[in-house]
C-alpha cells in the first residue's frame, strides 16, 4: 500500500505561513457558521459545497467527480485502489478525474467538528484557462500522472476561498463575483507547484483525456461484459498502452474500476431501492451470487446483508441526533 502524505510544515513559520493560518481560522469560523448541522451542505455559489462532521466515520465509498477539496478544520483518509491520500487543514486534495475512492473522516468531535469546502470543476476549464496562460506547450505528453494528488494550501489560494465564501453573506454579488473568484482559484492552482499535473490532465489528445473517456465508457456501461480490446479500440489506444495509462491515473486495472462501479450502485439500489442482494447483484452485471457476496465483503468490509443493516441503522442514528 504507498501512501501520500502531505510534507510537515518546518519548526520556524514564514510569514506566509503566518498569514495562512489566520486566514484558515477565518475559514472555519465562517463554514462552522454556515453548517449547522452534520452532512453535505449545497450552497448558492454554484459547484461550491460545504461540509460538517462531528464524529469519526467509517470510510465513505463514492465517485469523486473533479474537485478542488479543502478541510478548514480537521483531517481526511482518501483510498483510492491501495493508495491512502492523507489531507488536512494545511493541506488541500485534487481530484482531477472521475474515480472511485473511499473518504474517511478522522479526529472529528462536537468540539473540534470537521469542516469541508468542495469547490467542483469541469476539466474543460482548466483547459481554456491553461490556454489562456499559454501553458502546456513544455509538458510531455506521454507519461500520465495519477488522478489525484494533495499539495501545500498557501496563503494566496486560501485568499480567494475565503473570498468565495464570505460571498454566501451577500447573495446578490454571487451571480458577478462568483465566477470571477472561482477562476482565480483555478488560477491559483494552476500556477502552484503542482499545477503542471492539472494542465496535464486537460491537455487535448493526452493519454489523460483518452483515459477519461474509458472512465466515461465504464461509468456508462458499467454493468455488460467487459472486453478491454473493444474498450481500447473505442479510446483509440493499444490494450497495454491502456492498462498503462489506466492504471497510472486510476491506480487499479479497467476491470477492477469496474467492479467497483458495479458493488458502489448494488450498494446504492440495496439502500435506496430497497433491492436484495441478489437482485442488486444481476442488475449490475453479477451471473454468480456467491462472487458478487465475496467481492462485496472484501471492498466493504462486509457481506451485503451485514453492511446494509449497518448503513440503516447509522442513517437512523443520525437522523435520532
Amino acid at each position: 500500500m504507498r501512501t501520500s502524505t502531505p510534507n510537515a510544515l518546518r519548526t520556524h513559520p514564514s510569514p506566509d505561513q503566518l498569514q495562512a493560518t489566520l486566514m484558515r481560522a477565518e475559514l472555519a469560523a465562517w463554514v462552522d457558521r454556515l453548517t449547522v448541522t452534520d452532512g453535505a451542505h449545497p450552497t448558492a455559489i454554484p459547484r461550491l459545497t460545504l461540509a460538517r462532521v462531528s464524529r469519526s466515520e467509517h470510510p465513505v465509498h463514492t465517485i469523486c467527480e473533479p474537485a478542488f477539496c479543502v478541510l478548514a478544520q480537521g483531517s481526511k483518509r482518501v483510498l483510492l485502489g491501495d493508495e491512502v491520500y492523507l489531507y488536512d487543514s494545511s493541506h488541500y486534495l485534487v481530484v482531477g478525474q472521475n474515480l472511485p475512492v473511499a473518504g474517511q473522516v478522522v479526529d472529528a468531535t462536537r468540539e473540534a467538528p470537521y469542516l469541508g469546502l468542495r469547490l467542483d470543476f469541469d476539466v474543460k476549464d482548466i483547459a481554456t484557462l491553461a490556454l489562456d496562460l499559454k501553458l502546456g506547450g513544455g509538458l510531455p505528453r506521454s507519461t500520465a500522472q495519477r488522478g489525484m494528488f494533495t499539495g501545500e494550501l498557501s496563503a494566496s489560494l486560501l485568499d480567494p476561498l475565503l473570498r468565495l465564501t464570505k460571498l454566501l453573506a451577500s447573495p446578490e454579488d454571487i451571480p458577478t463575483l462568483a465566477p470571477l473568484i472561482t477562476r482565480e482559484i483555478l488560477y491559483r492552482l494552476l500556477k502552484s507547484p503542482d499545477g503542471w499535473r492539472l494542465v496535464q490532465m486537460s491537455m487535448v489528445d493526452s493519454h489523460n483525456q483518452r483515459i477519461a473517456q474509458a472512465i466515461s465508457v465504464l461509468s456508462q456501461r458499467f454493468q455488460e461484459s467487459l472486453r478491454v480490446d473493444d474498450l481500447a479500440a473505442e479510446v483509440h489506444m493499444s490494450v497495454s498502452s491502456l492498462h498503462h495509462h489506466f492504471k497510472a491515473i486510476t491506480a487499479m486495472s479497467p476491470l477492477q474500476f469496474q467492479k467497483q462501479l458495479r458493488l458502489l450502485e448494488a450498494r446504492r439500489a440495496m439502500i435506496c431501492e430497497h433491492l436484495d442482494a441478489a437482485t442488486a447483484g444481476h442488475r449490475v452485471g453479477y451471473e454468480s451470487q456467491s462472487q458478487f457476496n465475496r467481492e462485496y465483503s472484501r471492498l466493504f468490509g462486509a457481506p451485503p446483508a451485514r453492511d446494509i443493516k449497518r448503513l440503516r441503522e447509522m442513517q437512523l442514528g443520525s437522523v435520532g441526533g
